[in-house]
């Protein structure tokens, strides 16, 4: 997963919620500036924020080992 197809994702869960940025922004203590940038992509994501962003939508981050 590439940061589009993970920014794509938060803003689909977030729209499953039914929550507007500002909502979400505020559940993860973060400014909707940052949230913008993170659903659009933006490669400049910190993994803190990531994690309140994702903690804040009902989800968790993993890591998977990929090839042999």
């Amino acid at each position: 997963m590439d940061v589009a197809e993970l920014g794509a994702a938060l803003r689909a869960r977030r729209r499953t919620l039914h929550l507007t940025q500002s909502e979400t922004a505020d559940l993860a203590d973060i400014s909707t500036r940052v949230l913008s940038d993170l659903e659009n992509g933006r490669e400049t994501i910190r993994l803190d924020i990531l994690t309140a962003v994702a903690s804040a939508l009902g989800m968790t981050l993993s890591l998977q080992v990929t090839g042999t």
